[in-house]
């Protein structure tokens, strides 16, 4: 008699109940956030929107008239990134960009009316989102759970200034690994 096919979240389930209980933190985390943007990026499909588009919009909805700088540095990813984000969502009718004043280095991103309109209908999505993750859960064992992941993004960050140690861009690793890598050159 065979065993009926497990789901992946099934599978990842019975990983943290039974094969490793114990193991690290991040694996956890790592696990939690998939299935998070997993759940939401289903719900924002359906209103053509990325997981991506998604974190732009949330900025821009706080703040709009970014730089692409600004918002690469608030949405803490690579300018490459982001440039490829506004370039869709340009198209897709979301924001527009524009220089002002005589630098003609800085672009500045504005929501269009049609992005601006998003927000009515993907924060509730969120929300949900964040409702069904949360179900059966105890209101102080959430508030403890965001105490511990605060701390650990403050910590992280405040170890990265300390140590200055940064996220090598996608550029400067594949630079490395065409001279063999930290590894080969220090043989």
């Amino acid at each position: 008699m065979s065993t009926p096919p497990t789901s992946g979240m099934e599978t990842i389930l019975r990983h943290w109940r039974e094969a490793v209980p114990d193991d690290r933190l991040a694996h956890l985390v790592r696990d939690a956030a998939r299935s998070l943007v997993r759940a939401l990026s289903v719900r924002l499909a359906e209103h053509d929107v990325s997981f991506g588009h998604w974190s732009f919009l949330r900025i821009l909805w706080e703040g709009d008239g970014l730089t692409q700088r600004e918002l690469s540095d608030q949405a803490g990813v690579m300018e490459p990134t982001t440039f490829s984000a506004l370039k869709t969502m340009e198209k897709l009718g979301y924001v527009e960009r524009r220089q002002l004043g005589n630098d003609r280095k800085k672009v500045y991103v504005f929501l269009t009316p049609t992005g601006r309109a998003l927000k009515e209908r993907l924060v509730p999505q969120a929300e949900e989102v964040n409702r069904i993750a949360v179900e059966g859960v105890k209101t102080a064992d959430i508030a403890a759970a965001r105490t511990v992941l605060l701390a650990v993004i403050e910590n992280l960050a405040r170890h990265e200034q300390e140590t200055d140690k940064r996220m090598p861009s996608t550029r400067q690793i594949s630079r490395l690994a065409a001279k063999g890598g930290r590894r080969s050159r220090k043989k």
